[in-house]
């Protein structure tokens, strides 16, 4: 596969995702009654997660969570929403089902000589 037939959005994703940081933030928000609390404003499902509850999880300052969550954004993994004085972060499933799509034409059943 050369560099040229490479899906530049695909690429994107897994820049994104090659931060051990984000790719955590992506887990728990794909999951988000598993890892977080109810808010008071918000349903995790519906509205994503508070930036605040995930610096809380992380233990990483609120501007390094944000910068990583513009990463995300931009790969266009995730989707923000502001509630009051808050912005909430939610995965774009859709997206994310091309992501895995994609992922599953490499030929990665095509063993090389070596």
């Amino acid at each position: 596969m050369s560099t040229a037939n490479v899906d530049q959005a695909l690429l994107k994703q897994l820049q994104a995702l090659s931060n051990a940081n984000r790719l955590q933030i992506m887990a728990w928000i794909l999951q988000p009654r598993e890892h977080f609390e109810a808010q008071i404003d918000g349903d995790l499902v519906d509205d994503g997660v508070c930036v605040g509850r995930i610096v809380d999880k992380i233990g990483l300052s609120q501007p390094t969570v944000t910068a990583h969550m513009k990463v995300l954004a931009d790969a266009g993994l995730v989707t923000s929403k502001k509630i009051k004085n808050w912005v909430f972060y939610k995965p774009v499933r859709a997206e994310l089902q091309r992501f895995r799509a994609l992922i599953n034409t490499l030929p990665i059943d095509q063993a090389d000589a070596n």
